[in-house]
């Protein structure tokens, strides 16, 4: 996904909650929905944007499924912001 796209997923105060929470290690959808106090309709869709920006991963366990933090995406976005500051 480009900059702007990532850009574009970020933009949500949800979305960014949700990567806030899943920093702290994996949650099951319910467990994002509860904090959230959203429908799980609406998670669904914010996860399924933040999936498709590789910005969190899923798995199954049993009968839950759970997200995880992918930080490989968010440091190669750290590091295009970095080359507007300042150099040396």
């Amino acid at each position: 996904m480009s900059e702007a796209g990532l850009f574009k997923v970020l933009s949500d105060k949800q979305r960014r909650d949700i990567l806030v929470m899943l920093k702290n290690g994996k949650m099951s959808a319910g467990e994002i929905s509860e904090r959230l106090n959203v429908t799980p309709a609406a998670l669904s869709y914010h996860l399924r944007l933040l999936k498709q920006a590789d910005l969190v991963t899923e798995y199954k366990s049993k009968n839950f499924i759970y997200y995880e933090l992918n930080t490989s995406v968010l440091e190669e976005l750290i590091l295009w912001v970095k080359q507007f500051g300042g150099g040396e």
